[in-house]
């Protein structure tokens, strides 16, 4: 890695101290956003989009709610121009939506791109051209009068042809590779553009500072934009934009840094799209503002339609980690996580919560149409006890008692660290009713009856390898009767049996669920469950399935020699 010493900070701080972005805590309201999908997105492709599929993403920004949308370059390709012609003959841009297009600062460039814009109601025209040292000195080989006169000629063309042709027009003027530009020569160049537009109050104009190559940390890029908000001319009538790419992974802080400095509005793409590592992902930018508190004047609620049309439009993916979008952005597999999820949410359900404060989630995965049980909750061998109890009783109404979701948890994490993947919710239940529910082997429960004296008394029908038998037994209550009779008969011994039931709330029918735990001699607790449209019969159930679990475990000769005692 010697290499790095070839490398120069080719970027520059302002002439003065520019820092009072830094006191400001966070983003009061949404900026102006424009999307540059459809020109900078669609550059960037493997394969552009058609005319069609153009038509169709145009009609999805303009849902989620964008107003100022580039379509293009229409002087550079054929398709381009047709998209443009086709949304302004058909009459496809609503009335509330202005149109944006880019253009070189050449005259044959200008002309056709106004030509393009014949009839438009609102369209921003997009001049620029390219300011940093390198661009300068390698590529046009030109001094920083040549290339101001170059802005320059190209604000007046705009003025020019505007006047000739029919439509509103609002002019917008970046120093491309403002990044690598000195920023008092930034400065100079945008003002001698505007000293051109002269902009009044009605008639304002966009400057517009893009971090082509984002070069600097943010707080360099946030300062010069700070400067030239601080400096430049007509300041009041002018609208400060942001275009920041993400060459350094810092896109979004740039832009976040760029907006307490001065931005007012932010060019980027759906989900960061764009050449090289993408420009600005707006999806991020405006929900980070969401998560805050702030209306980003953005509609995200769903997400994953989004993404939809996203992927069918681009032929990209959205990355699982993508903040948001991403399929597990909000999964938790981690048990401790997982717990503290749950116990948040229970939180909430329990008492009055004027904010969002659930552990582990940024923000309510439901504002943006995901759903806690398929996208939070995430069963591996990493899970644990609060997790797979919380996925039980949200999809399934199944409320286990605190020490019956450790018990399950363990066999869980066992059945997906052996067969080494992730367990669905319904592979889950599928566990919970192979392991306790209603089980019948080896001694079935068939039907039971009560005498009330003193104490309880019962005779219980049971199978035993298919051969009906009665037992009897008395206790304080029906539970403890049937218990009594049970280890008399079988000649076993348990104590502290733990008891909860409940109604099952999901589902069709309106089923009872009780939950029984026994502790053998040993030690050892054993649990069982039992479903049934009777509460009392689902409690005998669930003690069937318990002192089965427990007859299994210890292989007792269960229909062989009822004498024997659980040593």
């Amino acid at each position: 890695m010697e290499n790095y010493k070839k490398y120069a900070r080719g970027y520059f701080m302002p002439p003065e101290p520019s820092m009072k972005w830094a006191q400001k805590e966070y983003i009061t309201e949404a900026p102006m956003w424009c999307s540059v999908d459809l020109r900078d997105g669609n550059q960037a492709l493997v394969v552009p989009m058609t005319l069609k599929e153009k038509l169709e993403f145009f009609q999805l920004l303009v849902k989620i709610g964008f107003k100022e949308i580039e379509v293009g370059f229409p002087a550079a390709s054929e398709t381009e121009y047709a998209f443009l012609r086709t949304l302004i003959e058909e009459d496809l841009i609503p009335d509330d939506v202005t149109i944006q297009v880019l253009t070189q600062s050449r005259e044959h460039i200008i002309k056709k791109t106004f030509e393009s814009l014949q009839g438009a109601k609102q369209a921003v025209v997009h001049l620029y051209n390219s300011t940093s040292v390198s661009q300068r000195q390698q590529v046009f080989k030109k001094s920083k009068e040549e290339i101001i006169d170059i802005a320059v000629t190209g604000a007046k063309l705009l003025q020019k042809y505007a006047a000739e042709t029919e439509g509103n027009f609002k002019f917008q003027y970046s120093p491309e590779s403002f990044t690598g530009t000195e920023v008092d020569f930034a400065l100079e160049i945008c003002n001698r553009v505007l000293n051109v537009w002269q902009p009044t109050a009605e008639n304002k104009v966009i400057i517009n500072l893009p971090a082509t190559v984002s070069m600097s940390m943010p707080h360099v890029y946030a300062s010069q934009i700070e400067y030239m908000s601080d400096h430049m001319n007509y300041r009041e009538n002018v609208i400060l934009s942001l275009h920041p790419h993400n060459d350094r992974g810092s896109g979004i802080a740039d832009a976040e840094l760029g907006m307490l400095a001065g931005g007012q509005r932010i060019e980027g793409t759906l989900f960061g799209n764009g050449e090289r590592t993408g420009n600005v992902d707006i999806v991020t930018l405006a929900l980070n503002m969401f998560s805050h508190g702030v209306n980003p004047e953005l509609n995200f609620e769903n997400i994953q339609e989004i993404i939809a049309v996203y992927e069918r439009m681009t032929k990209m993916k959205v990355y699982e980690r993508q903040p948001y979008g991403g399929k597990l952005v909000f999964a938790a597999f981690s048990g401790s996580h997982q717990d503290a999820i749950a116990k948040g949410m229970k939180w909430r359900e329990e008492n009055e919560c004027e904010h969002w404060t659930v552990p582990y989630l940024l923000i309510d995965p439901n504002d943006i149409g995901r759903e806690y049980e398929g996208d939070v909750i995430r069963i591996n061998s990493q899970s644990g006890k609060g997790g797979i109890g919380y996925l039980l009783e949200q999809q399934y109404g199944l409320d286990l008692p605190a020490k019956m979701r450790e018990n399950f948890g363990y066999i869980v994490k066992n059945v997906s660290d052996h067969q080494q993947k992730e367990l669905l919710p319904n592979e889950i239940y599928d566990i919970f009713q192979k392991e306790y529910v209603n089980i019948k082997a080896p001694v079935e429960f068939v039907n039971y009856q009560f005498t009330k004296h003193d104490d309880y008394q019962t005779i219980v029908a049971i199978k035993i390898n298919d051969e009906l038998q009665e037992v009897a037994g008395e206790g304080n209550g029906r539970l403890d009767a049937i218990s009594n009779a049970l280890q008399t008969k079988l000649g076993i011994k348990y104590t502290d049996l733990v008891y909860k039931e409940h109604a099952q709330e999901i589902g069709s029918g309106s089923n009872a669920v009780s939950y029984v735990g026994i502790t053998a001699l040993d030690g050892t607790v054993y649990w069982g469950c039992g479903v049934d449209m009777d509460i009392m019969t689902s409690s005998v159930k669930a003690l069937f399935s318990a002192v089965n679990k427990m007859t299994e475990s210890v292989k007792l000769p269960i229909g062989m020699d009822f004498s024997l005692t659980n040593k």
